[in-house]
């Protein structure tokens, strides 16, 4: 056989014609009347267009009406923006509600909610308040009204559960407002035991940084905090708690509280006499109050004492050291330890910035190695007991931070922690009735407090 006929077809031409007629007639018929599964996916995919068209469900899981939703024709067909995309103004709604996440300032929050871009320039130039209004925060729900030319016609977000804002647009700009909602008052027991510091016990207890530094303060007359708190130190205390829709929203005043250091207990207990002034007295109606406070840095450590014989760290020689240093971390607040007047605020040699106050003509105390001065301390201005005078550094002749502070006597240095302070006057008699009928039901209530928690621990 040759070549030329092992090649050839083994059909007719005219049937390979045929066939191939037929087979492009059977693809048409396939593409015309489509199979009945093809059929079938078709309409669950309708199906699944038109639910998702009436339905919309929210963060919390709440089936919303078909109603409320806006949808247009050809969305459906389209695939859906990221969550974190803009939108624009024309698919943005009216109102927006944009909780805030991280990384998000003021200026993306607008663009979330499809403002113009320069709404919060105009935002900024129209009203001096509204700066505090780019300190956001994650969390925080803001709630966005767009006019029907799409510009920003209200705006409102909730600060704390005891602030809230409001921006209004006006004619002249826009208009911005804090709204304080007033909680109810209820008063609170707490008690604690300090195996480390005061602050982690307070913490433990319950207590807010603002309470553990009230209870400080309050005694802080008898107690030195930096030096005489030991391991065992009980307190108890009965405060205000502020409440708004049944849940607490801050801390009020420190009512009434004890203090055992060492094994001897100390109680203060908070008068407002007819003026409205607040005044911390002992249960026998004696002053809390003195001269001047121990401590003029809260929860610091003594690093060095009052000495006549001291080498000093810099300069390596034997030399007085007429102060107690209280080691702290920078910018650490600085209390003035009485009221008095300022005769010093600045540079004074190794001590670098230096604050000096006089308290009347028998004392005077001296701050050094400030980092800074507190806003209004300046030469020849008056201060109040506590009230903060500067912040913890290094400046002048110093290894570390810390406070070097000085008491002095009619121009004598004396040791500030051995030092007896002057009290201050008691209760006057005219209060004393009104004293008693304040504080006899806040002592009780403590007494009655701590008896129900050791029998408690008991069982």
């Amino acid at each position: 056989m040759t070549d030329s006929s092992r090649n050839s077809p083994l059909y007719p031409k005219s049937h390979l014609l045929a066939a191939s007629g037929i087979a492009a007639l059977l693809s048409l018929t396939l593409l015309i009347f489509p199979s009945s599964q093809v059929e079938a996916k078709k309409t669950l995919l309708s199906l699944d267009v038109e639910s998702s068209a009436s339905l919309s469900i929210d963060k919390d899981n709440d089936v919303l009406p078909a109603a409320l939703v806006t949808t247009t024709a050809d969305q459906s067909t389209q695939p859906s923006a990221g969550a974190n995309q803009p939108a624009s103004a024309a698919e943005a709604p009216r109102e927006s509600l944009i909780t805030v996440s991280r990384g998000d300032t003021l200026s993306s929050v607008f663009a979330k909610a499809a403002l113009p871009a320069d709404t919060l320039h105009t935002l900024l130039a129209s009203n001096k308040e509204a700066k505090q209004l780019t300190h956001i925060k994650p969390g925080q729900v803001i709630q966005i009204t767009r006019n029907a030319q799409g510009e920003l016609e209200s705006m409102s977000s909730r600060l704390s559960r005891l602030e809230s804002v409001h921006v209004t647009r006006t004619a002249k700009g826009f208009s911005v407002k804090r709204e304080l909602l007033k909680p109810s008052i209820r008063q609170s027991y707490a008690r604690g035991t300090i195996d480390s510091s005061l602050f982690v016990a307070t913490k433990r207890a319950g207590l807010s940084h603002k309470l553990a530094l009230d209870l400080a303060n309050i005694f802080g007359y008898d107690i030195d905090f930096a030096l005489d708190i030991r391991e065992g130190d009980e307190f108890e205390v009965v405060y205000e708690e502020k409440v708004v829709d049944g849940k607490v929203a801050g801390s009020g005043n420190l009512l009434a509280a004890r203090f055992t250091n060492r094994g001897k207990t100390y109680t203060a207990v908070r008068h407002t006499d007819r003026q409205g002034n607040s005044t911390y007295y002992r249960a026998d109606g004696s002053s809390m109050r003195k001269a001047f406070i121990r401590t003029p840095v809260d929860f610091a450590r003594i690093s060095s004492r009052f000495t006549n014989a001291r080498r000093h760290p810099v300069l390596n020689k034997i030399r007085a050291h007429k102060g107690v240093d209280y080691a702290a971390r920078p910018g650490t607040p600085i209390k003035a330890t009485g009221d008095g007047k300022i005769i010093l605020a600045g540079r004074k040699g190794g001590y670098g910035n230096t604050v000096v106050i006089q308290h009347g003509q028998r004392y005077r105390t001296l701050y050094a190695h400030m980092k800074g001065f507190a806003k209004g301390i300046r030469n020849g201005s008056q201060v109040t007991q506590g009230q903060i005078i500067g912040y913890v550094g290094t400046t002048g002749l110093s290894t570390g931070p810390h406070l070097h502070y000085e008491f002095q006597v009619n121009g004598t240095h004396v040791d500030p922690l051995s030092q007896k302070l002057p009290m201050a006057d008691p209760i006057a008699g005219a209060e004393r009735k009104r004293f008693l009928q304040q504080s006899q039901p806040l002592l009780a209530r403590m007494d009655q407090e701590r008896t129900s928690l050791l029998a408690l621990n008991k069982r």
